[in-house]
């Protein structure tokens, strides 16, 4: 006798995890490698003057669930940090204050460590704290700081190849620098996903012809459902194989050729049908300037393939070595790898999947061969093939930030770089009214950096500070308006700019350390009066 089942249990669906229910939006920003990276990361503040835009810079860490963080802050909790820092309280008063900071913020994230120094033990000094402490990913320092405890760190950064964040805030003024050490390449640069789209119908390749010609080889006879259903990118390659017969061979090129060749695609339209119209040809006529284009090298692309290293062990990199294997292919090819992506588009799903097919296929075959070039090379062994694959797919939008390779950190050379600035800054603010053009923030961090390691000044020593640096700064109008403000302020923070300030410091952390999106480069200084940001190469 034959057993009928008639009911079978359904399989246990297995929903998100408490973790990724409590990350969930930023895993939707930098995906569960860069939420590890961030996990895995320890951040070191170096906390002085009124302490509060670094607590807040920290806090923005905390929350997203960074693995571990120190505080180093000598400064005993005053009646003026409960006026201006939401992580004290009265029970506070008279305690270390990076002992009251850390027990706070680790309230936030039950999951992150936190340490505070110096404390009692063997760390009583931020040289003692550098040298007994696991390596950090990065650090923040805050204005103003001690001179010795800035060599340490510049030191400590280059020794181990760790980001800077230099942040300063007083009254209605803010800024923060990022030292990076050496040349900074960003892969996964998250470019707005219109832009990726790479067709490559001036130069198609055999596989992508034959499936469209397969389609349209009959197009005037296909039916109406079958014509308002061929894909976009189908259309287009038809109807350059029509202009190329009446052309000698030749793609439309000039921004006049194109608009002749949309009205074409426009015109093959058909309107005789139950809507009037197809959208699947007004996809194509819209698509025709930003896709008939020749493939060429972008300028990120190229400062990449054009940098020249002044690290051995930078040469010796991953990204590096696919950078060259993607030179080479380009040298080859006249051309990047496909990226493989297929924007959505009014097609039959079973034409759109081949047509997703097609293109993934190309991007896997262009791939496999800058992966058997970066084999090839010395060091390329154990690179891992994802991330050749993601290069690859990024490629037209890899950025190099800071391509100078951290001469900043030369005195002299930072100098002399300053001066080239304020030159150049100073000189577009004379013609920025006729040109309706905002002013440079740059008088606001003449005056803040002169106050980098004293708690206040008045106007007549700030201006003197500046001078060194700017001779005639003191005639200038907006920097002596600038130094009178900072001098007003007294090295005190307000909550908010300081808050601000620290959020935007924690976003340009996360992308460094996650290695996604573009990171400043360099300086952002804000102007809480005006409510305006400014991003200066200093």
């Amino acid at each position: 006798m034959t057993e009928i089942v008639t009911s079978q249990t359904p399989p246990i669906l297995n929903g998100p995890s408490e973790k990724e229910r409590k990350y969930d939006r930023q895993l939707r920003l930098w995906a569960a490698s860069g939420q590890a990276a961030l996990e895995s990361a320890n951040i070191l503040l170096v906390n002085s003057g009124a302490g509060t835009v670094g607590v807040e810079a920290l806090k923005n860490l905390v929350l997203p669930g960074i693995g571990r963080f120190a505080i180093y802050d000598d400064a005993l909790v005053n009646e003026a940090d409960l006026g201006v820092n939401f992580f004290l309280d009265e029970s506070c008063l008279g305690k270390s204050r990076s002992q009251s900071l850390t027990a706070l913020l680790l309230e936030l994230n039950p999951e992150v460590q936190g340490a505070w120094f110096p404390n009692r033990e063997n760390v009583t000094s931020l040289e003692s704290l550098l040298v007994s402490s696991p390596v950090f990913t990065a650090a923040i320092y805050t204005y103003p700081v001690q001179p010795e405890h800035l060599s340490l760190l510049k030191t400590y950064g280059l020794q181990h190849k760790i980001p800077l964040f230099g942040v300063h805030s007083a009254g209605f003024y803010s800024y923060f620098k990022i030292g990076l050490p050496g040349a900074f390449p960003i892969v996964d640069t998250h470019p707005d996903e219109t832009a990726t789209t790479d067709f490559r119908l001036l130069t198609p390749w055999p596989e992508l012809l034959t499936f469209a010609r397969d389609l349209t080889r009959d197009i005037d006879n296909l039916d109406h459902m079958e014509h308002g259903h061929l894909p976009y990118a189908v259309i287009l390659l038809y109807y350059l194989d029509q202009w190329k017969l009446a052309h000698s061979g030749v793609s439309p090129k000039t921004y006049k050729e194109k608009t002749e060749f949309r009205k074409i695609v426009q015109s093959a339209a058909r309107t005789d049908n139950a809507e009037g119209g197809e959208e699947n040809f007004e996809e194509a006529a819209a698509a025709v300037l930003k896709t008939l284009v020749s493939p060429s090298l972008p300028s990120g692309l190229k400062e990449v393939f054009e940098y020249k290293s002044k690290f051995p062990a930078e040469e010796r990199s991953g990204f590096w070595i696919i950078a060259d294997a993607v030179e080479k292919f380009y040298a080859e090819h006249q051309c990047l790898p496909v990226p493989g992506n297929v924007p959505d588009m009014k097609a039959q799903s079973k034409v759109y999947v081949q047509l997703q097919n097609i293109y993934k296929a190309k991007a896997r075959q262009d791939a496999a061969e800058v992966l058997n070039t970066v084999r090839a090379t010395e060091g390329g062994q154990n690179i891992d093939p994802a991330e050749v694959e993601l290069f690859c797919k990024n490629a037209a939008f890899v950025k190099l930030i800071n391509a100078t390779g951290g001469d900043s950190n030369s005195t002299a050379s930072a100098g002399d770089h300053l001066k080239t600035v304020v030159d150049q800054e100073l000189e577009n603010d004379k013609n920025a009214e006729a040109m309706m053009m905002p002013l440079s923030l740059l008088p606001i961090y003449l005056a803040l950096q002169a106050t980098s390691h004293v708690s206040s000044a008045n106007a007549d020593e700030i201006l003197a500070e500046i001078c060194k640096v700017v001779p005639g700064a003191n005639q200038n109008e907006r920097i002596v308006k600038a130094a009178h403000e900072v001098a007003r302020a007294e090295g005190g923070e307000l909550h908010n700019i300081a808050a601000l300030t620290g959020g935007m410091v924690a976003q340009e952390m996360i992308k460094i350390v996650t290695k996604q999106y573009v990171p400043i480069d360099n300086t952002c200084v804000f102007d809480g009066i005006n409510s305006r940001c400014q991003v200066l190469r200093l």
